[in-house]
C-alpha cells in the first residue's frame, strides 16, 4: 500500500488530500449504517488515517449527525493534510479533544488512529483511546486497518481494536483474514495502471459502486 499511494501520487499526481477525501466520504457512508442517526466519536490519529477520520467527521456534521472528534494527539502536532482537516472542523465549531474522560458512550465510535502504518505495540494516548474503545460497551468502525492490528501477518503486537465493520481502502489486507467482524473495501478513485506498474495483478472490484462487500475464503 505504500508502493500504491507512492506511484499513485509520483506518477499519476493523484493528491493524498483527493485520496483522504474518497476515504473519508466512504468511511461516511458505513457510518450512516451503523450509528443509526445516533451520536458519533472520531478517534483519530495524526496521518493519513486520521485525516479520513477528520473528513468523515465533516461530512456528518454537515448531515447534522452529534459528532465528537478524539485526537491522540495536541492540534499543534498535526501537519500537512491532516492540519488542513483539523483546521476545517475547528472553524465548523465540531467538538474536538484530546481525551475520552467523561465522554459519554456514543452510538458509534470510528477507529481512525492507526493504519497499515502500525509500528509496534500502540502507546501513550493512542494506547489509551484503544482500551476506551474495547470497553465501550458500543459498536465500532475501524478506517482501512483496525488500529493495533498489524495489516500485512493480522498480528496483534499490544493492544488492538476489534470491529463490528472495517472499511479497507483500495485494496484487501491479507491481515484481515481472521477478522470476525464485516469486511467492506472501498474505492479511493487510484486508477488501475498504478497497480500494473507495481506488478499487482488487478480487476477493479467496484462496477458501477464505489464499495463492495467482501468474504473471506
Amino acid at each position: 500500500m505504500r508502493d500504491v499511494d507512492r506511484v499513485a501520487i509520483e506518477a499519476y499526481g493523484l493528491s493524498l488530500l483527493q485520496m483522504m477525501e474518497q476515504a473519508g466520504r466512504g468511511l461516511t457512508r458505513e457510518t450512516f449504517a451503523l450509528a443509526n442517526g445516533g451520536s458519533v466519536v472520531v478517534l483519530a490519529g495524526g496521518g493519513g488515517n486520521g485525516g479520513g477520520g477528520l473528513a468523515c467527521a465533516r461530512h456528518l456534521a454537515n448531515r447534522s449527525y452529534p459528532v465528537t472528534v478524539v485526537l491522540d494527539r495536541e492540534p499543534a502536532a498535526l501537519s500537512g493534510v491532516v492540519a488542513a482537516q483539523h483546521e476545517l472542523l475547528e472553524r465548523m465549531g465540531i467538538p474536538i479533544r484530546t481525551d475520552v474522560t467523561a465522554l459519554e458512550t456514543p452510538a458509534l465510535v470510528v477507529d481512525a488512529l492507526v493504519g497499515y502504518g502500525l509500528e509496534g505495540p500502540l502507546r501513550g494516548l493512542t494506547r489509551e483511546f484503544v482500551q476506551w474503545a474495547e470497553n465501550a460497551e458500543t459498536t465500532v468502525l475501524s478506517l482501512d486497518v483496525p488500529s493495533g492490528i498489524d495489516a500485512t501477518t493480522g498480528a496483534e503486537p499490544g493492544d488492538a481494536v476489534h470491529p463490528a465493520r472495517t472499511f479497507t481502502l483500495a485494496l484487501p489486507k491479507t491481515g484481515l483474514r481472521d477478522t470476525t467482524g464485516e469486511l467492506v473495501l472501498g474505492d479511493i478513485s487510484i486508477p488501475s495502471g498504478v497497480y500494473e506498474t507495481i506488478g499487482i495483478p488487478y480487476t477493479p472490484p467496484f462496477g458501477h459502486e464505489f464499495s463492495v462487500r467482501l468474504t473471506i475464503t
